[in-house]
C-alpha cells in the first residue's frame, strides 16, 4: 500500500473522529443551562448589605447555594428593599458581589470564639469578589413595588456573643427593586457549596436584602443542606451570626433564605462516547502506522 496513500487516509480518519469528539463536547456544553434561585420575596425580614464608604462601615449579608459540578457563572439577581434617609431620593453607587466558601475553608482554626458558633458559616475570608466600580460587573434595577414593608430587620443589633440576641430592629419600609447583575468575564466555580454576598452603595438611603422562604418553595430550586442567612459587619468580623437564630431568636427561632438566584452553564466531563472516538482515533491512528 502507498505510503502517501496510508498516511492520508490515518490523517483524514482520525481527523474526523476528533472534529466529532469535539462537536460532541461542544454540544454537551452548550445544552446544560445551570439555574438557581431560592424562589419568591416573603417579606419576613430584610438585613442590610452594603460596602465600607461615605462614613458607612461594612455589612454583609450571606446565603447558600450548591454547585453540583464545574459551573460558569454569567449572571445573577438579588431583590430588596430602598430605604430613604431624611426623605431624600436615594442613589445607587456601587453594587458588589462577593462569593464565600463554607466555614472552615478559608478561615482560621480553631475560630475567636466571639459567636455561638462557626458550623456552617460562610469563611473568614472571600473567594471571588466582582465590584461595579472596578468593572467586575454590570448591573439595571428593576422596580417592584414603590412601597414594600419588611415585618423585621437587622442592621446595627449585629453583636458578638453574649449580646448577640436582640429580636431584629422590627419593621422596615421602603422601594422594593431587583438589582440584575452581568459578570463582565463569567467566572467558574468547582462543584461546593458556596455564599452568595450581594452588597449596594446607597447615597441618602440604605440597601436591606429581603428573604425568602425556607426551605426553598416550588418557586425555587430546593437543594440539601439548605443553610440559613447569615450576617456581619467590620466590628464582629471575621466571625458571622445567624440571622435567626443567633440575633432574633425565640424558641423556635425563624429561618431565613435570602431572595436571589444565579445563571450559567454547567462544564460536564467528557461523556463516554466522547471518550470513545478519542481511543478510537488512538487505534486508527496506530493501525495505519503499521
Amino acid at each position: 500500500m502507498d505510503s502517501n496513500w496510508r498516511f492520508a487516509t490515518r490523517v483524514c480518519t482520525v481527523s474526523a473522529l476528533l472534529g466529532l469528539a469535539g462537536c460532541l463536547t461542544a454540544f454537551q456544553v452548550a445544552a446544560t443551562p445551570f439555574i438557581f434561585n431560592t424562589g419568591n420575596v416573603d417579606g419576613r425580614i430584610a438585613t442590610a448589605s452594603r460596602p465600607a464608604g461615605a462614613g458607612k462601615s461594612e455589612i454583609e449579608s450571606a446565603d447558600d447555594f450548591v454547585i453540583t459540578s464545574s459551573t460558569t457563572i454569567n449572571s445573577a439577581t438579588f431583590t430588596g428593599l430602598l430605604t430613604s434617609t431624611g426623605g431624600l431620593t436615594p442613589t445607587v453607587g456601587d453594587v458588589r458581589v462577593e462569593i464565600y466558601h463554607v466555614f472552615p475553608k478559608d478561615s482560621a482554626i480553631p475560630p475567636s470564639g466571639n459567636v455561638p458558633t462557626r458550623v456552617n458559616s460562610p469563611s473568614d475570608v472571600t473567594f471571588r469578589d466582582f465590584d461595579a466600580v472596578l468593572g467586575g460587573l454590570t448591573f439595571s434595577t428593576s422596580v417592584l413595588s414603590n412601597s414594600f414593608t419588611a415585618l423585621n430587620s437587622v442592621m446595627t443589633g449585629i453583636n458578638p456573643a453574649p449580646n448577640q440576641t436582640n429580636g431584629g430592629e422590627g419593621p422596615v419600609n421602603g422601594q422594593e427593586v431587583t438589582f440584575n447583575v452581568t459578570f463582565t468575564t463569567p467566572f467558574d466555580l468547582p462543584a461546593d457549596h458556596y455564599y452568595f454576598v450581594p452588597q449596594v452603595q446607597v447615597t441618602d438611603g440604605e440597601f436591606l436584602w429581603l428573604s425568602a422562604a425556607r426551605p426553598i418553595g416550588a418557586t425555587g430550586t430546593p437543594f440539601s443542606p439548605d443553610l440559613q442567612t447569615w450576617i456581619r459587619n467590620e466590628n464582629l468580623a471575621p466571625d458571622w451570626l445567624r440571622v435567626g437564630t443567633d440575633i432574633v431568636g425565640g424558641d423556635p427561632a425563624p429561618t431565613f433564605n435570602a431572595a436571589f438566584s444565579l445563571n450559567g452553564r454547567t462544564i460536564p466531563e467528557p461523556g463516554t462516547l466522547v471518550l470513545l472516538l478519542l481511543g478510537l482515533a488512538g487505534i486508527v491512528w496506530r493501525r495505519f502506522s503499521q
